[in-house]
């Protein structure tokens, strides 16, 4: 029986487990009410920016299939924004769907990892159907990250064509600048960018709110246009032309996956009390004022958002929307970050350097290749279309359709984690999915106009994460089966069957676990024939708090045979740490491991897997190649682990997939 033994108490109590915050009630209130602000300026940029460019763009006459201007359908109109907002937002995203969480991440990525956790053996089959359909979900995300930012900047600046059209030729470039320093001030951390765009978009939302009373105040009679009677006699009184405005109607909720997604990053508390305190009554005054506006005056829809604003307030407006629109792209840039460490976590990416940026929200995550990747995505967009009326048509396609997977992953996660009776999932479900179903059939009408674009950044993220799925568990298996059983290696090494000579020193090798032994291992004792006297396995962890203290960093197991000079050590660390091999080592109580370790003097080996493609027929060729291809985004063990570069071995071998 393996003697474990452990440097340290046990990090794994309630107090260790959970991130840092201030204590006592008033500082609790600071960091919550902290966490709500940066919210403001993090997450409901994307869908609070929304009432600008909705109702005019419904009402656009170049639109392929134009909605006329009259009261019926101002008032339907009007309805079926308010309901849409009502029904995707309040009730599928903060009401439902932000109560299944992992370990406080949102997301749709989330809701893969809890089918996972709690399908049942039965359902094993719908669960990998609904596992597909969630990946293509997240994949379809990732075209909203380049897609967002790229329609939001350019419609921002092409604010400077109304007021001099002779600023026309530097819109494109002024995009471009705005998006470099947007991207490039990622890495200070969503925090840092929360409290910058928190107050503006408080502003924005309070601005956009007070125009819209006045809006109301002018023609009340838009107030009935909160009756679903209108949504719902717009939709089946008008079907032909209702069904095409929903293709519009569908930007009164686009960012509305970025609340979900960015759960991790402020917490369901702070995002819900953000949507219902202030951005929900902002965004629905907002439409009504429009409503009202063009009630009086039809010609009022080539911009209702800014004619709704005095002659006085205009300029200040404009500025006050460019600042909201580029902060806008960034709900979604911070939930790509979210969903591409989620999935590197499930094993549908490789290893990305992930950097954490706050001390007390364990999901608040820089990603910088998801940020450089998006910055040149975003750029190309900006180049190859030049305008936002360009890019319009492509910007629901995304978001429907990963509303649509978000509701029925959700409706199944509740019914095996929760055991929620069937009837109210098939009623709830119906309802809901009909709704998102509808907006999806009314975007694929867009589809030559623009929509095959995040069609095609979804199918081409999909193919890579469900290959890089694949691929691993061909190399996991293959790597497995070389390195063999950790115990039965020592075992060899102990009696003698391994013929090895000892020699002094420390060795040091990292490996994934201690059920198997490290190829750089086995190198050595086969090519080299030697092993030294101390030999250390060591495998890493991250736990969910912030530091893990020094006398809580090393569990230590002699994998029993005493004093044989063998041990493997699990080190922990905190998620704001940078993981410190040598550190690590340097703390351990020499009574622990058979003598004192000199870690600037030990020897680091690193197993290095080389990727081939071979001929057994277990992927098609194309996708080997793509597989091995991703392979050189895996981040640098030597340099993540910070083991000295001039102490450090790396050991090759070759699996051929």
């Amino acid at each position: 029986m393996a003697d474990r033994r452990r440097h340290g108490t046990d990090p794994g109590g309630e107090a260790a487990s959970r991130p840092s915050e201030a204590r006592g009630p008033s500082g609790q209130e600071t960091v919550r009410l902290a966490l709500v602000v940066g919210a403001l300026g993090v997450v409901f940029g994307d869908i609070g920016t929304s009432p600008i460019y909705t109702l005019q763009t419904v009402f656009n006459p170049s639109d392929p299939h134009p909605v006329p201007v009259s009261t019926d359908n101002v008032y339907g109109v009007v309805s079926l924004v308010f309901w849409s907002v009502v029904v995707i937002v309040l009730v599928t995203y903060v009401l439902l769907a932000m109560r299944a969480d992992n370990d406080g991440e949102g997301g749709i990525m989330a809701l893969i990892t809890l089918l996972r956790r709690w399908s049942s053996e039965q359902g094993r089959r719908a669960t990998g159907t609904l596992i597909a359909l969630g990946i293509f979900g997240a994949a379809l995300f990732f075209g909203d990250s380049m897609i967002t930012p790229a329609i939001s900047v350019l419609s921002a600046v092409e604010g400077l064509k109304v007021v001099e059209p002779s600023l026309e030729s530097v819109v494109v470039p002024a995009t471009a600048v705005i998006i470099v320093v947007l991207f490039m001030v990622q890495r200070r951390g969503t925090a840092v960018v929360g409290r910058v765009f928190g107050p503006v978009m408080i502003a924005w939302f309070l601005a956009i709110g007070a125009f819209g009373v006045v809006g109301i105040l002018d023609h009340p009679e838009i107030l009935r246009a909160l009756s679903p009677t209108y949504a719902l006699g717009f939709l089946f009184g008008h079907f032909g032309t209702a069904f095409f405005a929903l293709a519009a109607v569908v930007l009164a909720v686009t960012g509305a996956e970025a609340l979900y997604a960015d759960m991790g990053h402020f917490g369901r508390r702070s995002i819900t009390r953000g949507w219902l305190i202030l951005v929900f009554p902002a965004c629905v005054l907002s439409y009504l004022g429009q409503g009202a506006l063009i009630l009086a005056d039809p010609d009022n829809t080539s911009s209702p958002f800014f004619l709704l604003v005095p002659g006085w307030g205009r300029w200040p407006m404009v500025l006050l929307a460019t600042a909201a629109t580029v902060i806008a792209s960034q709900a979604v840039i911070t939930g790509a970050y979210s969903v591409a460490s989620q999935a590197a976590q499930l094993g549908y990416l490789p290893r990305l350097r992930i950097a954490y940026t706050s001390e007390s929200t364990m999901g608040q995550v820089y990603v910088p290749w998801i940020n450089w990747l998006l910055m040149v995505s975003v750029l190309t967009l900006v180049f190859a279309f030049r305008s936002s009326t360009a890019l319009a048509f492509a910007f629901g396609m995304a978001v429907t359709g990963t509303i649509t997977i978000t509701t029925l992953l959700f409706f199944y996660v509740a019914r095996v984690k929760w055991g929620t009776p069937v009837w109210v999932l098939v009623i709830g479900g119906s309802v809901l999915l009909c709704v998102d179903l509808l907006f999806v059939a009314a975007n694929l009408t867009k589809l030559v106009h623009g929509a095959w674009l995040p069609l095609l950044i979804g199918i081409i993220a999909f193919t890579v994460m469900t290959t890089w799925r694949r691929g691993r568990e061909l190399v996991t298996a293959e790597r497995e089966r070389h390195e063999g059983s950790l115990r039965e290696f020592v075992e060899q090494l102990r009696n003698g069957t391994a013929a090895t000579s000892r020699v002094p020193g420390t060795a040091v090798f990292l490996n994934r676990g201690k059920q198997t032994a490290p190829l750089a291992m086995r190198a050595n004792v086969e090519h080299n024939h030697v092993r030294h006297d101390q030999v250390v396995i060591m495998s890493l962890e991250t736990e969910p708090v912030p530091r893990v203290p020094v006398d809580q960093r090393c569990v230590v197991d002699d994998l029993g045979y005493g004093d044989d000079g063998i041990i493997h050590v699990t080190a922990r660390f905190g998620y704001m740490e940078t993981p410190d091999v040598p550190g690590a080592l340097a703390v351990l109580d020499p009574a622990m491991t058979e003598g004192r370790l000199q870690p600037d003097q030990a020897s680091y080996f690193l197993s290095k897997i080389e990727l081939r493609r071979g001929k057994a027929p277990t992927m098609a060729a194309w996708r080997k190649r793509l597989f091995i291809a991703t392979s050189y985004i895996t981040a640098d063990a030597a340099e993540y682990f910070s083991l000295p570069r001039d102490q450090t071995v790396i050991m090759g071998s070759h699996i051929e997939v």
